[in-house]
């Protein structure tokens, strides 16, 4: 089963701290983002195999947010687009503010349970997926 959680997040609030609080007041156990309308004053993403982080204070139209979502570790990539309509994303981190609004909606899956484990051929933690049906 899949049950829709909405919300609306508004001026100065962190974009992923807020999917964090999200996940732990719905008890999300799996989880990934449906969608993520709306605009931020300040990005601040890792990009691709880049060990540094890209803060920038700008602000930026939401194009996309996926994500898989665990009690422990949110996995959330964003793309967003500037002014000149030139999209940048990546993983998203701590410090990417909400500018006016961000209309937020998470799916959780109430038969699976989502975990991460150290995967020896990535080198990363990965997602492990669990059934929680009999």
């Amino acid at each position: 089963m899949i049950t829709p959680i909405a919300t609306r997040l508004t001026r100065g609030q962190d974009l992923k701290l807020e999917i964090q609080n999200l996940v732990t007041a719905h008890n999300i156990s799996a989880g990934s983002v449906a969608s993520c309308v709306g605009c931020v004053s300040q990005l601040n993403i890792r990009l691709a195999n880049a060990n540094n982080t890209k803060l920038i204070k700008a602000p930026f139209e939401i194009v996309s947010v996926m994500a898989t979502l665990t009690p422990n570790h949110q996995h959330v990539h964003i793309s967003v687009a500037d002014e000149n309509g030139d999209v940048i994303g990546g993983h998203l981190l701590e410090g990417t503010i909400i500018a006016t609004t961000a209309e937020l909606i998470v799916h959780r899956y109430d038969t699976l349970t989502f975990n991460r484990e150290h995967d020896d051929s990535t080198g990363y933690t990965e997602l492990t997926i669990s059934s929680n049906t009999k």
